[in-house]
């Protein structure tokens, strides 16, 4: 983003790409407020969008600070953010206001950075905009299905009230691919592999299709889904050795890979084979928590999303999310007491986005402190995303991205979940 302390858009952007954007452009008549036509998204040839993106200045007045990194709190505090950016942020009085500057009111509230889902979904732009709004000004994305959040990414830079700025990781390699091997031509001689993505060949394809498409990320998965009840998520679809290769062909082009995992097997080998970030991971062992903490390898445990098929009308799912949950919580505290990274993420998909102050308050009902469970959506993933310094604090040269919320978190959590404010790029959303 140009108008951020952040990389600017990508030089790369293909024809390929501007296909993809018409499939998430499509819907945005509604997010946008316009009936623009997405007839030139579909063109051929690759155009730049004329207006320039546009940032914002202003100044968030009064309100309690919270700096999540250090968990220093400030009372009347005031932030000015000029042209999307944080330049100061602190107590009244020792903070320089411009005078020319819109202010939002913010007194009787708490004023904390905006919040990072690690793990979302985003196939639309109006899902989009319903993340930033829940509070989820920076994301990093679990796959879509035709590279759908490439053009949410680029729909952030233009117009960055309208989606969090995202890591894209395009389409998933898995071993069945589906419709989406008419994500790109390039992934239309796989469709005829009776076996399925399976062979080094195959894995090296679609992480180089994805890497030629953008995506900031690779996707994989060592177990299937625990959200289907006809699937079985602790069998293991791919191997080390296989995992590996994925890691490898993502490397080359200087990306890391998240991993979908369930069982205690899967995920070891997945950690094993180099994988950034582990999913999911409900029966993740000790062993592997430890290599993960010498790794530096972050766990990001979607609890809510296994929380969510407690009281399913499926007898199956609602029994997995009564097993599940306590183990994957126990699991996330064992994990934060030995020093593995930790990053809350959501999962949400299917045109359904949660709250991730929803997340937080999960990651504290495990255990963690409400600061250190705090920091899962705001430093810890920050870092993750390779954005620390840029989201996650309020501090000079960050992004310009606030969370306004009645109440204090530090005692109350939950408050995180109904945001009354959020600000992105400086823009009052």
């Amino acid at each position: 983003m140009c108008v951020e302390p952040a990389e600017p858009p990508s030089s790369r952007l293909t024809r390929r790409g501007v296909l993809a954007a018409s499939a998430v452009l499509a819907g945005t008549a509604t997010a946008l407020g316009s009936g623009a036509s997405t007839a030139s998204a579909a063109s051929t040839t690759p155009r730049r969008p004329a207006a320039a993106p546009r940032a914002g200045d202003l100044v968030v007045d009064g309100g309690t600070l919270l700096d999540p990194a250090t968990g220093e709190v400030t009372e009347d505090a005031v932030v000015v953010i000029r042209d999307g950016v944080v330049r100061a942020a602190g107590a009244r009085g020792r903070v320089d206001v411009p005078k020319d500057v819109p202010r939002l009111a913010a007194h009787g509230r708490w004023v904390l950075p905006g919040l990072v889902d690690a793990h979302i979904h985003l196939n639309t732009a109006t899902e989009a905009l319903d993340a930033v709004r829940k509070g989820a000004t920076s994301a990093r994305s679990g796959s879509t299905n035709f590279y759908q959040d490439i053009a949410v990414r680029e729909l952030a830079r233009q117009a960055p009230e309208l989606a969090p700025r995202l890591k894209a990781a395009g389409i998933f390699v898995t071993p069945d691919l589906g419709d989406t091997v008419l994500g790109d031509p390039d992934l239309t001689p796989l469709a005829r592999l009776k076996g399925g993505v399976r062979s080094a060949e195959a894995l090296r394809r679609v992480v180089e299709v994805n890497l030629k498409r953008g995506a900031d990320v690779i996707k994989t998965r060592v177990n299937p889904r625990a959200g289907l009840a006809e699937q079985d998520p602790l069998e293991q679809v791919y191997s080390r050795e296989q995992l590996s290769e994925i890691v490898a062909a993502a490397g080359r082009g200087g990306k890391g890979v998240l991993c979908h995992s369930y069982s205690e097997k899967g995920c070891h080998d997945a950690v094993l084979a180099g994988i950034h970030s582990l999913e999911h991971g409900a029966f993740v062992g000790e062993r592997t928590l430890a290599e993960m903490r010498r790794r530096g390898t972050f766990f990001t445990p979607t609890l809510g999303a296994i929380a969510g098929m407690i009281g399913s009308d499926d007898p199956v799912l609602d029994e997995r999310g009564r097993t599940y949950l306590p183990l994957l919580k126990k699991a996330a505290l064992a994990a934060h007491e030995m020093g593995v990274p930790l990053a809350a993420g959501t999962d949400s998909s299917g045109g359904t986005v949660d709250p991730i102050g929803g997340e937080v308050e999960l990651m504290h009902s495990a255990g963690l402190s409400a600061l250190d469970a705090i920091r899962t959506a705001t430093t810890g993933a920050a870092k993750l995303l390779g954005l620390e310094g840029t989201v996650g604090r309020l501090a000079r040269g960050s992004a310009g991205d606030v969370l306004l919320v009645d109440g204090d978190p530090l005692d109350d959590v939950s408050v995180l979940k109904k945001p009354v404010g959020v600000v992105r790029s400086g823009i009052a959303i």
